[in-house]
């Protein structure tokens, strides 16, 4: 099996496509189909339904808690007008 060569990918892609199963599916939306992001998404929120099942409540909160800075950053540049 050849080995794949992308000379165009940055540190950060390197590293995240070298995760195994997680990099797979970013492989393949970055260089696939069109239509892969749609399965990514898909696959992502099949997998936090999945952790709802098993772990409940705390499954549904942490990744909410996660978003909270991200969401801080997009108010402050909204309120600054960028």
């Amino acid at each position: 099996m050849p080995k794949e060569t992308y000379p165009d990918r940055s540190l950060l892609t390197r590293i995240l496509f070298r995760v195994p199963v997680l990099g797979r599916m970013l492989r393949e939306v970055y260089y696939g189909d069109s239509d892969n992001i749609y399965y990514f998404l898909f696959s992502i929120l099949a997998l936090w339904f999945l952790a709802v099942l098993a772990w409940g409540y705390p499954a549904l909160i942490v990744p909410m808690m996660l978003v909270v800075p991200a969401m801080f950053v997009v108010l402050v540049m909204l309120t600054v007008g960028q």
